[in-house]
């Protein structure tokens, strides 16, 4: 009983400390939460006072895109008056009467020679490159949608153009079919490599009934494409063309909406007023009446957006659920996958009348009737083979693309305008010969398609200053690292590196061009690291305000030329309305160790330092010691910065500040990481 007793004390006595404790510690607690909450409401009030002056000094920085976007719009017109004093002789596509006079020259042209077809294709390459450039990169108040509509129109003509001239030219050939014989098969087999272009035709001049496969070979007898005939093809008057189109005409073009979508940024009346006050205190009046100056501070956002590129500002709009239409069984999602490498025509054509020579004259019967498809669809008894009559073709795959998995294959439906899956089998896929076949029930233009976001959402990126107005832009996705040079307002792709290769798109390494040529030149080569307004559908995003996002790229653009920037784990915890990113003064090119980096919070209103770090256990909000609120990043920055690198920043030139914003907002890195 005695050792009972003394137990029941010791029990008691334990929960009595335990109890104190407890009451000691939520003491501490509420009280270090109390002293916290003075804190932030003392910087707060401190950060209110100062505001006006802060957003009226970030305007001076801000000017900088506005200069940038003047400078653009007399590029453009200054563009356009050197291509009209050259005199070249090429026409102005953004023109009327100088491209429908192009058009309609070459369509009455009779000389459709190949070689001729290709040259003067590759000229319409170029016009339609620089209407689709038109299109993408002018801001809505610049190009009008309907302006837009009929850009996209002379385009859709000048496809369907050049298509016609390369049937022309095939016809031509076609009709000489047996001056172009082999002597080993006696058949037709030619194949050109262009640019843009890989044409294979082949005519069965001999007709055996044993032969059916085919595969051409280039100059350096390196394998370009092959097809297989069914059994009741061996025989006709047909002959086959493989046009591999390294770009895609049949895909419908990218839709943009008629006007800038509605970006929900609305400033905060306390703070307005707030900004009105101070700036009536501080005396500064440099746009005229007080409210006026608070006007513009906050209408700054919406001006430098409106300057930004059709393609980027429209990947801001958010699409709901029902502007996604449902789509037939094995119709191709476009939004989801993108055709990569290019078009493979795969044609059956009659085989015109040949030329025979009789007692010294030449005769040929001509025929009016252009070039004609031979009709051919796979079709068998119960008990044949099914495979005895499908189309069989071996595609060649293009080395300045990149596939991170093995294609979608699909053919283009010319009724409903869309790639479909279905009516193709047997696949076999030699990704490490770059070789793809398989079976077809009839003659179809093919592509490759892959997930458009299968590079997202990114591992982590970073943001480095290089030199004066240089800077390195790293981002890092689940297949390959992408890195990015910037050089005042042009950009070079610097490398793409996976762990089995470190020599990917060799060919786009070395050339400048603006931002938005970068990501369409990336695009196409396969490495999409570019989302676009649909792309949440596909992608788990870190869903943001776009308040938050796109102030955080301009400011952060703003001070890119001393400062360098980086992913953060914490932005996925910091919720809808702040995100979260590592910064740190960046004067000398050398690694980076993971004690310099601070964390920064931004909302679009408020920028602070965080006392957590990137290995800290648990998110919180806490301010950093002896740090305080601003309401731009560039006041933050400010604080802790060198003299050597604020002045870097005031001296940064303006295109530099605008080649960084398109990259971080055609990336967004915030929100897709």
């Amino acid at each position: 009983m005695r050792l009972l007793k003394e137990e029941e004390e010791r029990r008691l006595l334990e929960e009595e400390q335990a109890r104190l404790r407890a009451e000691q510690e939520e003491a501490a607690r509420l009280e270090k939460e109390r002293l916290e909450r003075e804190k932030t409401e003392r910087l707060e009030a401190k950060d209110q006072e100062r505001r006006g002056i802060e957003l009226t000094e970030l305007q001076v920085l801000e000017e900088n895109f506005l200069t940038a976007n003047q400078w653009k719009m007399k590029y453009r017109a200054l563009a356009k008056w050197h291509h009209y004093t050259g005199c070249d002789g090429s026409p102005d596509p953004t023109i009327p009467q100088e491209i429908n006079t192009f058009m309609s020259l070459w369509q009455e042209d009779t000389n459709n020679g190949i070689q001729g077809v290709f040259e003067k294709g590759n000229k319409v390459l170029e016009l339609i490159e620089k209407l689709e450039f038109c299109i993408m990169d002018t801001p809505f108040h610049e190009l009008s949608a309907k302006d837009a509509a009929r850009y996209q129109e002379i385009i859709q003509q000048l496809q369907s153009l050049l298509h016609s001239k390369y049937n022309a030219a095939t016809e031509q050939m076609l009709k000489e079919a047996s001056s172009y014989a082999e002597s080993e098969s006696g058949n037709m087999e030619v194949v050109i490599k262009e640019k843009n272009v890989t044409l294979c035709i082949w005519a069965n001049l001999k007709k055996v009934p044993r032969f059916r496969n085919q595969i051409f070979y280039d100059e350096q007898r390196e394998p370009c494409n092959g097809f297989e005939l069914p059994k009741a093809l061996a025989i006709c008057d047909v002959a086959v063309r493989i046009l591999h189109t390294h770009y895609d005409h049949l895909s419908p073009p990218r839709t943009f909406p008629k006007e800038p979508p509605k970006l929900d940024i609305p400033p905060l009346k306390v703070m307005k007023s707030s900004l009105t006050e101070t700036l009536s205190i501080s005396k500064v009046k440099s746009y005229g009446s007080e409210e006026e100056s608070a006007e513009k501070v906050f209408d700054k956002n919406s001006i430098i957006l409106r300057s930004v590129s059709r393609v980027h500002i429209s990947s801001l709009r958010i699409i709901s659920i029902s502007e996604f239409e449902p789509l037939e069984e094995h119709v191709v999602d476009l939004h989801q996958f993108m055709p990569v490498g290019g078009v493979y025509h795969f044609d059956a054509l009659k085989l015109p009348p040949q030329a025979k020579h009789v007692k010294g004259w030449t005769m040929v019967e001509v025929l009016d009737t252009g070039l004609e498809i031979y009709p051919y669809t796979a079709s068998c008894d119960e008990n044949e083979d099914p495979y005895a009559v499908t189309v069989g073709l071996t595609v060649q795959l293009l080395d300045s693309v990149i596939y991170f998995e093995e294609p979608l294959i699909a053919r283009w439906d010319s009724n409903g305008k869309y790639w479909r899956t279905d009516d193709i089998g047997e696949v076999v896929y030699n990704m490490k010969e770059k070789e793809i076949s398989f079976k077809m029930n009839g003659f179809f233009s093919m592509t490759l398609l892959q997930d458009a976001h299968l590079n997202m959402p990114y591992q982590s990126w970073e943001l480095q200053p290089n030199g004066t107005n240089e800077a390195i832009f790293s981002i890092l996705t689940t297949f390959a690292e992408v890195q990015i040079q910037i050089k005042v307002n042009q950009c070079m792709l610097a490398g793409v590196t996976t762990m089995e290769d470190t020599a990917l798109l060799s060919e786009l390494k070395g050339i400048w061009m603006s931002p938005l040529a970068l990501s369409i030149a990336l695009k196409r080569a396969g490495m999409n690291i570019f989302p676009a307004e649909y792309s949440p559908k596909y992608v788990s995003i870190n869903k943001k305000t776009i308040l938050a996002e796109i102030t955080s790229y301009q400011q952060m653009a703003l001070i890119a030329s001393a400062f360098a920037f980086g992913w953060s784990k914490w932005n996925l915890q910091s919720g809808e309305e702040n995100v979260v990113f590592k910064a740190c003064e960046y004067l000398i090119p050398e690694p980076i160790t993971d004690d310099i980096w601070s964390l920064i919070m931004f909302n679009g209103q408020r920028a602070q330092r965080l006392q957590i770090t990137e290995d800290s256990e648990t998110f919180s909000k806490n301010i950093a010691e002896d740090t305080e609120f601003h309401s731009t990043l560039y006041h933050l920055i400010k604080d802790s910065g060198s003299e050597e690198a604020m002045e870097k920043i005031r001296q940064a030139d303006y295109l530099f500040i605008d080649a960084v914003y398109q990259l971080l907002i055609a990336t967004r890195v915030l929100t897709y990481s």
